[in-house]
């Protein structure tokens, strides 16, 4: 008979996953709707530990506000609302994800080639193309258009 004991080494405990922040909420298609878009995103973040005065809560509001406004401005369809999603995957990425949704998927948004000091729009694709470490359009299904912007945060 063999007395050998064996000796198992248990397997190492996998990584967690990085948690997922998400907020998703839907907003009238209103001038309204886009400052309480903004308003709710500064609110998670702070929830989410970003201050709002915080660079990153800043950040984000400006870019909420931008794509909101724009989803309210070239984005919208009677009786049809736009959703805001922002989240945050902690602690890899430092990463937050912003996505503006609305119905309209044939106006496209894109930084005009030019622009002068009396132009009285444009400059908000700008700023975002500024703020943002990358951003695009996905379409929505089964209609419409996301609009996406991708920030770092420390």
């Amino acid at each position: 008979m063999d007395n050998t004991v064996l000796k198992t080494t248990p397997a190492p405990d996998p990584e967690p996953e990085p948690e997922l922040r998400d907020l998703t909420q839907q907003f009238p298609s209103t001038p309204g709707g886009a400052r309480l878009a903004r308003r709710l995103a500064v609110r998670r973040m702070e929830d989410w530990g970003y201050p709002p005065a915080s660079d990153a809560s800043c950040t984000v509001a400006l870019l909420v506000a931008e794509l909101a406004s724009n989803a309210v401005r070239h984005g919208r369809v009677t009786g049809r609302d736009f959703r805001l999603r922002v989240a945050c995957r902690e602690p890899s990425t430092r990463t937050i994800r912003i996505e503006v949704s609305d119905a309209r998927e044939d106006r496209l948004p894109a930084i005009p080639p030019t622009l002068t000091a009396d132009d009285e729009s444009g400059r908000g694709l700008l700023l975002v193309d500024l703020l943002a470490t990358r951003w695009g359009t996905t379409p929505r299904i089964p209609v419409g258009k996301t609009v996406w912007a991708e920030c770092g945060v420390s």
